[in-house]
């Protein structure tokens, strides 16, 4: 029921109104004569404090503000693959259409398209007991998205009538009759308020790797479907393409990209780019499962706050219907930003750095809805939603606030380096610092490829931080004053970095690398360093080992396409190494 109220006072985004008797915290109001969208964030005596989700230039004290006496809802459907909506779910292509490229103030659009029609294929027919989560049909969202649609939660009956053909996604396309003898009507599309968790059966432990064809964070820091993850990064480290990469190459069946106050060329970057990309799990196009939610920096600062709750809203209702979903948010200290922006209008008392003192509830509650879960529905089925966050510490500080926050509650960091990037060594992701709590569980899928996998990272790892400490001992004394053995560490944490932990994200064929290629070129890269070790205990120089003539091999791994490429190369580098061995054996 609608109430209405007059505006008080305004305070940038910050609207306080009075005469909103019965109102609760998160319904949505629409404010002044333009009627902007703004959410219920405090009630004190008679005065209603509202975030407005617009800008609020031009508004004026005593315009009407009407409470809708609802909150904040996605509506879930056919139509969202292959969209590009905002923080409030509006399609940006409706509204370029209607309002041209910059979006005004005021303008809604419906987020599903009540025009298009959609083949609907029953999987139940009348007379069948459904519970809610279960399937009841299924439409072609997309060549690669089955799209299932779901009986709402606490909907529990038996299936009156359903029957096949073209529906809209407004229309009934069944009916059930629930045990008191009411009649509901199950449309393809449902609504489900952002800020409450969609229910499940049960909470399973995380078992499979989400492949993101990186070797650094598959190989050595490797996240589980159903995880969270978190890259924090100062300015041009890598954050937004290491991310774009994990978008285009991750096996997650759909992936949600939230768009959360970054610059808008890094955004209609992914949107040229993405429609063009192959799919090389399907075949098809990229575009073909993700959805993209685009709150940009020069969208008002309020609108970033509602995005992410958007995204992960419609990440848990694919989960539903048994998919596997990746959601990643560029960056989550923009959305941090945004509830310190509200926290000071609000004269909120601030906590660490200006924050509010709740920051570390939010971001806990926000990873908190990942995970591997056993969905509602009478047939037994596993979805995940797996979140992947990237954080922007001020001048790479990964004590401030939100990324030492963050970092208590994910599985798995992917630290970015700055002094990595100027040296071009993309992704820029630093292995002293980052970790992943997900290698023990994720070990006996990784043994399936090579059964020494868990040694060999173990090891290469070992190389890298005593190259680090070596590193630090040649800047002062110089390399050539270390023993041969050292320098052996050296050239090998080299091709360790250069071989394997480098990748371009532009190369036709190093941009995805997948996990039995990763495997064999780790094996390959220590199975060198183990022979010249070998080597250097027979009296070779570290120089002659330095200048084998396959040795470059090893550095062109990444770019061959099969395995046997990487075989053949590596046998022709043993054999140069047997041949220097038997030199030296005489």
């Amino acid at each position: 029921m609608e109430k209405i109220g007059e505006i008080k006072r305004i305070n940038g985004s910050l609207i306080i109104a009075e005469g909103l008797k019965g109102v609760k915290i998160g319904d949505i109001a629409y404010v002044g004569d333009l009627k902007l969208i703004g959410e219920v964030v405090r009630i004190s005596g008679r005065e209603v404090a509202l975030q407005c989700y617009e800008d609020t230039s031009g508004l004026r004290p005593g315009e009407h503000v009407i409470s809708t006496g609802t909150p904040l809802v996605a509506e879930l459907g056919p139509g969202l693959i292959g969209g590009i909506f905002d923080g409030l779910e509006r399609s940006e292509l409706e509204l370029w259409k209607k309002a041209g490229p910059f979006i005004k103030k005021g303008y809604r659009v419906i987020p599903l398209n009540r025009e298009k029609k959609w083949h609907f294929k029953p999987r139940v027919k009348p007379g069948d007991r459904v519970v809610e989560g279960d399937i009841v049909g299924v439409v072609r969202e997309s060549e690669v998205v089955e799209h299932r649609v779901l009986v709402p939660v606490g909907i529990n009956g038996v299936v009156e009538n359903i029957e096949e053909g073209e529906f809209r996604v407004d229309e009934p396309i069944a009916e059930i009759r629930l045990p008191n003898g009411v009649k509901r009507e199950i449309k393809l599309m449902q609504t489900w308020p952002v800020r409450i968790p969609r229910p499940y059966k049960e909470r399973l432990p995380l078992a499979q790797p989400l492949f993101t064809g990186q070797r650094v964070i598959d190989t050595f820091f490797p996240i589980a479907k159903g995880g969270t993850a978190a890259i924090p990064g100062g300015f041009g480290t890598g954050k937004t393409i290491t991310l774009h990469s994990i978008a285009k190459w991750s096996d997650a069946d759909i992936v949600i990209y939230v768009g959360c106050g970054e610059r808008g060329n890094e955004m209609a970057d992914i949107l040229t780019h993405f429609p063009e990309l192959e799919d090389p799990r399907t075949g098809e196009k990229l575009i073909e499962r993700a959805i993209f939610i685009a709150n940009v920096s020069n969208l008002p600062v309020s609108a970033r706050e509602a995005s992410i709750y958007m995204g992960i809203t419609i990440a848990e209702y694919y989960r539903d219907q048994g998919y596997d979903v990746g959601i990643i948010v560029d960056s989550t200290s923009r959305w941090a930003e945004a509830l310190r922006d509200l926290s000071g209008r609000l004269e909120e008392l601030p906590a660490e750095e200006g924050y509010p003192a709740y920051l570390a509830e939010r971001i806990a509650e926000f990873y908190e809805r990942a995970g591997r879960v056993v969905t509602l529905g009478s047939e037994r089925r596993i979805g995940s939603v797996t979140i992947m966050g990237a954080v922007s510490p001020p001048g790479g500080d990964f004590s401030e606030p939100v990324t030492s926050t963050t970092m208590r509650f994910v599985g798995a960091l992917w630290a970015l380096d700055t002094e990595l990037a100027f040296r071009r060594h993309f992704p820029a992701i630093n292995w002293l610092r980052s970790f992943s709590r997900y290698v023990d569980v994720l070990r006996e899928f990784w043994e399936r490829y090579d059964p020494n996998w868990f040694r060999l990272r173990e090891e290469a790892l070992r190389l890298l931080e005593e190259s680090s400490r070596l590193e630090e001992i040649a800047r002062v004394i110089g390399e050539k004053a270390l023993p041969d053995e050292q320098r052996l560490i050296l050239l090998a944490s080299e091709i360790l970095r250069e071989g394997f932990l480098v990748q371009n994200a532009f190369h036709e064929v190093d941009r995805y690398c997948p996990p039995e290629k990763q495997v064999r070129m780790l094996r390959a890269i220590m199975e060198f360093y183990r022979r010249a070790l070998d080597l250097i205990k027979l009296g070779v120089p570290v120089e002659r080992i330095r200048g084998l003539k396959n040795l470059v091999e090893l550095l062109r791994l990444k770019e061959k396409k099969g395995l046997e490429e990487i075989d053949e190369a590596e046998q022709r580098l043993i054999e140069e190494m047997e041949e220097l061995k038997a030199e030296y054996s005489r």
